[in-house]
């Protein structure tokens, strides 16, 4: 009362962006599982060389931090391409949701991401998300684990993320949000070859 005419009404575009956000998650997931940027490199450079072993999303754990809109469609993606279990982690479980195998709280973080050969940030900027992918928790992911941000650039530490990746941790990242934007030409981000980076 006072800051609206009365009889407005009040609307919200939430989750108007969470079919394309979540297409975009999946594609960089397979793209890394496939190794299509290296492959990409090489076509650049005119050189016909195998780059090993690719991966496949069935049978994969998937965990995704931030079952909202986001990372509910993201989530029913993974499972109807045969991820073996995806987790969701929720400030708050009040009920069951379909699309997860599991539910959990933010406080059970840490446990969940040994366990995950994909982790899928879809949270919101908050007091309580600024860095909370830190150097820490980026040790805790399997070695060979696929990171995704796409929520909000702050949820990750990129420097955490560049230096552990510079010391083979993960078999890829993607990013699709980054702190700041656009992200600085001098950032280390840009030249990790497993590393997609989309604006």
């Amino acid at each position: 009362a006072g800051v609206t005419p009365e009889g407005a009404v009040i609307t919200t575009s939430s989750g108007s962006n969470a079919l394309s956000v979540a297409e975009n998650m999946l594609s960089t997931l397979l793209a890394l599982y496939r190794k299509l940027p290296l492959y990409r490199d090489n076509q650049r450079a005119h050189l016909w060389r195998d780059e090993g072993a690719a991966r496949t999303i069935t049978g994969a754990v998937v965990l995704v931090v931030g079952a909202g809109h986001l990372g509910t469609e993201f989530a029913w993606r993974c499972k109807a391409l045969g991820a073996a279990k995806v987790m969701g982690v929720k400030r708050s479980v009040v009920k069951a949701l379909p699309a997860f195998d599991e539910l959990h709280t933010m406080a059970e973080l840490d446990g969940l991401l040994p366990r995950a050969d994909v982790v899928a940030l879809t949270l919101p900027h908050s007091p309580e998300t600024v860095h909370l992918m830190d150097a820490g928790r980026i040790a805790r992911m399997k070695d060979d684990a696929v990171l995704i941000s796409t929520g909000r650039g702050t949820v990750l530490d990129q420097d955490a993320l560049a230096e552990a990746m510079k010391n083979g941790k993960l078999w890829g990242a993607a990013l699709d949000v980054t702190e700041p934007e656009p992200l600085p030409a001098d950032s280390p981000l840009w030249d990790l070859p497993n590393l997609l980076l989309t604006p």
